[in-house]
């Protein structure tokens, strides 16, 4: 099974590694509208549309075909687009002019006070970009996340993470949470993903329907007294991106972590109802 899964895994690496070399080749511009393209045709043939179409049910039923097939061909296409901007995130390093901050002063403040804070949001557009704009403000900050299946490709999205978004990546699990506490006791926020089914995790309310939702935020807000942060990204165009940063959540406010989590959720609904087409319905939020 193991040589089976390492073949997959090579020549699936193989044809990443092809394609970030195109990419190269054609530059920015030209790689979003190619990758746009081959995602929206490609991608419903690798992934179940079954699980697409049982999110987008969950999240409403008065949705009609039109709605539902703008929604997954917007998706796919912000994928590809997601997909072949790690190439460039050392051209987004550098640059500004991609993105506008909504509550920029939120961010300077934090980097004022030298007191850590949660950062929390979900998979829309190119989300690393969110961590690499705190980042970018000279807030210490440490990212949980989540490694690539693929051990021939993760090496270079680790790499990419690291030396362009954000230098102390931390491998979400049990060891995660500790080095998250490490690093919090050393002055540092901590950003982490809120919107995906984690087995650990709690049935909390979602779209009205119970899933497992991670708890971590809540427990590190109360334990350490820390503010959370929500923050919501969204493609404007092929080229340009609109970054909204909300005023911190106080610790004091929260009942317990399962009261965090709650809230939390209808946060996330919110942002995802803002703008459906960005978020990435392939994952089985619902399971």
């Amino acid at each position: 099974m193991f040589v089976i899964k390492s073949i997959k895994y090579f020549f699936e690496a193989v044809f990443i590694y092809s394609f970030f070399l195109i990419a190269k080749l054609i530059g920015l511009s030209s790689s979003r509208k190619v990758f746009g393209f081959i995602f929206k045709k490609v991608g419903p043939l690798i992934k179940s549309n079954k699980v697409i179409h049982k999110n987008l049910k969950k999240y409403s039923n008065n949705l009609t075909d039109q709605d539902k097939n703008k929604i997954i061909t917007s998706m796919w296409s912000n994928y590809g687009m997601t997909f072949i901007e790690y190439i460039f995130l050392n051209k987004f390093r550098k640059d500004k002019a991609h993105i506008n901050i909504e509550g920029e002063q939120i961010l300077n403040q934090i980097f004022l006070n030298k007191k850590p804070v949660i950062f929390i949001s979900g998979h829309f557009a190119n989300f690393e970009l969110m961590s690499m704009e705190i980042t970018k403000k000279e807030i210490d900050l440490a990212t949980i996340y989540r490694p690539l299946n693929n051990f021939f490709l993760n090496p270079l999205m680790e790499y990419l993470r690291r030396t362009f978004v954000c230098k102390n990546q931390i491998k979400k699990g049990l060891l995660g949470v500790k080095e998250a506490i490490k690093f919090i006791n050393k002055k540092h926020s901590i950003a982490l993903m809120v919107d995906q089914r984690v087995s650990e995790g709690e049935k909390i309310e979602f779209f009205n329907e119970k899933a497992l939702t991670t708890t971590l935020p809540g427990q590190l807000s109360l334990k350490y007294n820390l503010d959370i942060v929500p923050i919501f990204i969204e493609r404007n165009g092929d080229k340009f991106f609109k970054m909204k940063v909300y005023e911190p959540i106080k610790s004091s406010t929260f009942k317990d972590k399962i009261d965090v989590a709650q809230k939390l959720n209808h946060l996330i609904e919110n942002m995802i109802s803002k703008n459906p087409n960005q978020w990435i319905w392939t994952h089985d939020r619902w399971k």
